[in-house]
């Protein structure tokens, strides 16, 4: 009974965000964006830049200025014609992702790009993905346990 009076208390009290799968604090979701192991920048349906995760590792470098930026005003422009392809594409729904692998400084880095679509299928922007992924090529075998 105190377990369903602290989930009412905590519901009314701790400024969260109802989510499709629960509920978190603005805190909790900004901690969690910026603990995975990879870079996320999001671009709404308007091509405007809304966020993108800050960390120590971050491999493309952004600053504050880029938010609300028109993001083809991110890009090199040799690469702009690539980056309106892409979005297009995912407006006309004929691509659910775009995937590119450079070698960078030494690192092999995966930049994967998707779609964000509404519960009514309408277009709501694309997620860039980024991740350096050396040690992950290099697995091989198995690993089920963990080393302690």
């Amino acid at each position: 009974m105190n377990e369903n009076i602290d989930k009412i208390r905590l519901e009314k009290d701790d400024g969260a965000i109802n989510l499709s799968r629960g509920r978190l604090t603005p805190e909790q979701i900004d901690l969690m964006l910026k603990s995975l192991p990879f870079d996320i920048t999001f671009v709404d349906e308007n091509d405007r830049v809304r966020y993108y995760s800050d960390t120590a590792e971050r491999i493309f470098p952004r600053s504050p200025e880029i938010i609300g930026r028109a993001v083809q005003n991110c890009h090199p422009p040799k690469s702009v014609h690539i980056v309106n392809a892409i979005i297009q594409a995912f407006k006309d729904k004929t691509r659910d992702s775009a995937d590119f692998w450079i070698q960078r400084g030494g690192a092999f880095v995966l930049i994967r790009y998707f779609p964000v679509y509404d519960t009514a299928g309408a277009y709501k922007g694309v997620i860039e993905v980024s991740q350096e992924i050396s040690k992950i090529r290099a697995l091989e075998g198995e690993h089920r346990l963990l080393d302690l």
